[in-house]
């Protein structure tokens, strides 16, 4: 993803914050893009070892435990968060009982940092693929991924069907067999969920949230809302957010 398309996101993720720990609207952000199958996020997000990461909480004086305990921290959040969406909880905890045994042996901050990342990776390709089980072919699989990666534009059947080498009838007949939605459906349900997500974990103001989500207009953007979740914008993160 380019600085010029994606900024919003990686402006979020970098902001300075003065605070004594980790910031937490990113932090939010980070579990979002685990729990999604957000592969390209999660990368992002990786591109700092966890060892650099600055305002992580003292839970040890020494350092190393200090990593370990929040390696752990994060193993147990990934998990939760995974199996709120549909992961299961044998899976979810075999993973991070894996990786917090490795992390235990592990005799170094930097073995822990690549651990860490590559822990976060696993969850995160575990869900990509979750989300398309249901999926049989090629094509619409390739759909999916380039729905996720740029829910930031304006996507179209048209487009769709470039990317998988098809014609857009045949496209249209064969994703609405496979998916149950039509392709607009699809792609306006995977930019609401995100919104949502949105309107929870961030400040950001709705107007902001649907010009980077690619809506035509605000007033475009509350009638999808409301029709998904039955409630505005406004209401559902006065319903929602976190404090």
């Amino acid at each position: 993803m380019s600085y010029d398309k994606r900024h919003f996101y990686r402006d979020y993720v970098t902001r300075n914050e003065d605070l004594n720990r980790a910031p937490y609207n990113p932090e939010l952000e980070f579990y979002s893009a685990i729990k999604t199958g957000d592969t390209t996020k999660v990368k992002k997000f990786l591109a700092q070892p966890l060892h650099e990461k600055e305002g992580m909480g003292k839970l040890s004086n020494d350092p190393l435990r200090n990593l370990k305990y929040h390696f752990t921290v994060t193993a147990a959040l990934a998990a939760r968060n995974c199996i709120s969406c549909g992961m299961d909880v044998s899976s979810a905890y075999d993973i991070s009982d894996y990786y917090i045994n490795k992390a235990d042996k592990a005799r170094s901050i930097s073995d822990i940092s690549d651990l860490h990342a590559r822990m976060c990776m696993e969850y995160a390709e575990h869900m990509k693929k979750l989300r398309k089980e249901r999926i049989y072919s090629l094509h619409i699989s390739r759909c999916i991924d380039y729905i996720y990666d740029h829910l930031d534009t304006r996507i179209t059947a048209k487009k769709l069907a470039q990317v998988c080498k098809l014609s857009e009838s045949y496209l249209s007949r064969l994703f609405k067999q496979e998916t149950g939605q039509t392709i607009s459906e699809y792609i306006s349900n995977c930019k609401i969920t995100t919104a949502q997500n949105m309107l929870v974990d961030s400040d950001y103001s709705p107007t902001k949230i649907a010009a980077e989500l690619a809506f035509p207009s605000q007033s475009y953007f509350t009638s999808v809302f409301r029709k998904r979740t039955g409630m505005t914008p406004g209401q559902y993160r006065t319903a929602n957010k976190r404090y």
